[in-house]
């Protein structure tokens, strides 16, 4: 209001300039996209900065939408690719061994890729590319069930908690499909800890017999 009649525009101009600028600043929220991507949505013309954006909407604009078919493409991209491979094998140094700690820090792993995750170390390991950590040449049937049963809890969990939230509505093809996947890595799963049964038991239930058969002559 000041300003020279010739600088008035101009002087108008700055003044709303300073005014978008202080209202994006001084809302933590809208400082906060400002820091993160350095835009600001415009607004309308003539039309004042809205506190009440729709922020939801204002992040759809900055971002892509992830959507179930993108997750299911990066994971079939990303497993068995050599970016997999070489954070199976970190983890596994990382945490040297611990299957517990390196299934829970590998993206996209569920407890039914066990056995596909051993098959990379053990490969690395009888290569003499990666050393054998006592922790996983070594581990206990203990643990690994009790990681079988943590696993199967949490499946439940989820269950029940995509069941509260009546997810899955209309995605029956897609439903078919998670379920049918599921049962043939439980399957995979069971074999495995089969197999393991078969290596491992038949040593302690020998072991038994001896002890049984000691005591016997006492």
């Amino acid at each position: 209001d000041r300003a020279e009649p010739a600088a008035r525009e101009e002087a108008t101009r700055r003044f709303q300039v300073l005014g978008r600028a202080y209202a994006v600043l001084s809302d933590a929220e809208r400082r906060a996209v400002y820091d993160e991507q350095g835009t600001v949505l415009e607004e309308e013309e003539g039309e004042e900065p809205r506190p009440e954006r729709d922020w939801r909407e204002h992040w759809r604009l900055l971002f892509k939408k992830i959507t179930i078919k993108d997750i299911e493409d990066f994971e079939k991209s990303y497993k068995d690719s050599e970016e997999e491979l070489d954070d199976v094998k970190a983890a596994y140094v990382d945490f040297e061994g611990d299957m517990d700690k390196i299934m829970e820090s590998v993206l996209c792993v569920e407890y039914a890729d066990e056995p596909r995750i051993r098959r990379i170390i053990q490969g690395a390991i009888d290569s003499g590319e990666l050393p054998a950590y006592k922790a996983f040449v070594k581990e206990s049937k203990q643990k690994m069930n009790a990681r079988k049963r943590r696993a199967e809890k949490e499946a439940r969990e989820a269950e029940k908690t995509r069941e509260e939230l009546g997810l899955g509505d209309g995605e029956d093809d897609l439903k078919a499909l998670i379920q049918s996947r599921n049962k043939d890595r439980k399957q995979e799963m069971d074999d495995f800890l089969a197999q393991l049964e078969a290596k491992y038991g038949n040593n302690s239930k020998k072991g038994g017999k001896k002890t049984t058969a000691k005591k016997g002559k006492k």
